[in-house]
């Protein structure tokens, strides 16, 4: 055993001084790799974080959430024709809902409006977003408060003065740190004391985030624009009781939509109830995508690299000929010939990887420091640099093996009159 270990250790050294007395040429070999690496592990890198914020954003959210409105956010087998003629959900078909569906764990409605302007006293802000919603808001999205409250249901009822303020619009409103909660802003003509401040939660994957919104109830906008306005586009959320069945949820919703919109057996829905859980798996999908064409753009660099590999191989045995013959002949054996080669190989194509690896964290360093991608924040895993590691072991056995194979195979009075 000893006798073994000791052979493995005199191959890796010749291997070691062989790259070492071959210095361009043994660059120019591993750029290939360097370049499949960088490629696959920064597609693989940001493909990762684009999916851990996706997720993160989604973290909030039930994953049984369920969306009821006029469209479907996935292909339809209703006409356009006739999805374009289907009426808005309102509030009544909340109030529906709220009442008579079983297996109800939250629900909210809410509309969309256009950015408004908000001020206290002398500070206005142009272009806030005004959410809105219904109480059950608090329960589906898990909101986290810095002080104050989300308003009860009674508030939302009577659709109070009251709203609940980002943390960022906070700080430009009233200043870093202020606590605003009993303090009144003006928007959309109205005023309205502030019961409670979100906590900071950046910037998500969808370029939005509450740090910069107000969040008022729903029936003050419903005052405002009405309950047939389409540009405010309508949505009902429900999510689950804990422990509840999705699926069981999902037909007793469209039971109870179908009942108190007095839709006949036989006709067609006019709505769509959209599940998150769907979106999750849509998104699953798109991320596998892109994580193939990564492994696509990186591959054709592999390959290359592991030509080039096996391509210098095969001219350092051909230089080293009589070298191989004088080892065979002073009693070395196959093996020893073999792993020499071989750990030539695989150096090369690690070495050429951990370049790669290398370039990938400066970029997701330099990324990270310009605050080029904002919030987004890109992440090297333990896992892609495994992976990226492992790889390069591969391509340098695969290219490695055939030459190795046949510098072993040499017959040493041959090797050593064709070297001479």
């Amino acid at each position: 055993m000893f006798t073994y270990f000791r052979a493995l250790g005199e191959s890796f050294r010749f291997a070691v001084n062989a790259l070492r007395n071959n210095k361009t040429r043994t660059f120019l070999s591993l750029m290939g790799v360097t370049v499949g690496i960088f490629s696959i592990i920064g597609v693989l890198a940001a493909v990762d974080s684009l999916e851990k914020d996706i997720k993160g954003s989604l973290s909030s959210l039930d994953s049984n959430s369920m969306i009821i409105c006029h469209i479907s956010f996935g292909p339809s087998e209703v006409p356009r024709w006739k999805r374009e003629r289907f009426p808005l959900v309102t509030y009544d078909d909340y109030q529906n809902l709220q009442r008579n569906l079983p297996g109800l764990g939250a629900i909210n409605y809410s509309m969309n409006v256009a950015a408004q302007k908000v001020s206290y006293e002398g500070t206005v802000i142009e272009s806030v977003r005004i959410d809105n919603a219904t109480e059950g808001l608090y329960d589906i999205e898990r909101l986290e408060f810095e002080d104050g409250r989300f308003f009860n249901e009674r508030e939302s009822v009577n659709g109070a003065p009251v709203a609940v303020i980002g943390s960022i619009l906070r700080d430009n409103l009233f200043g870093v740190g202020v606590n605003p909660v009993g303090k009144q802003v003006k928007t959309l003509s109205r005023k309205f004391t502030i019961i409670g401040v979100l906590k900071k939660e950046g910037i998500n994957a969808f370029g939005d985030s509450k740090d910069e919104k107000l969040v008022v109830p729903v029936n003050i906008i419903r005052r405002i624009y009405g309950d047939n306005n389409r540009s405010t586009f309508p949505t009902i959320t429900i999510i689950p009781e804990e422990g509840g069945d999705p699926d069981e949820l999902y037909a007793l919703t469209e039971q109870k939509m179908r009942q108190g919109r007095s839709i006949k057996s036989g006709d067609d829905s006019n709505f769509f109830i959209n599940r998150l859980s769907g979106f999750a798996d849509a998104i699953d999908g798109i991320i596998s995508i892109l994580t193939f064409v990564g492994w696509g753009i990186g591959g054709f660099s592999l390959l290359v690299g592991g030509f080039g590999i096996a391509n210098i191989m095969f001219v350092s045995v051909k230089e080293r000929t009589n070298l191989i013959g004088i080892q065979k002949a002073l009693g070395a054996k196959r093996r020893f010939i073999l792993f020499q080669f071989l750990f030539e190989s695989i150096l090369l194509s690690i070495f050429g990887g951990l370049i790669g690896l290398i370039m990938v964290q400066v970029v997701v360093w330099l990324l990270d420091v310009s605050k080029i991608a904002g919030d987004f924040e890109f992440v090297l895993s333990f896992d892609n640099i495994f992976l990226g590691l492992f790889t390069t072991f591969v391509i340098g056995i695969i290219a490695g093996i055939v030459p190795a194979i046949g510098a072993s195979k040499l017959d040493p009075v041959e090797a050593i009159r064709t070297g001479m």
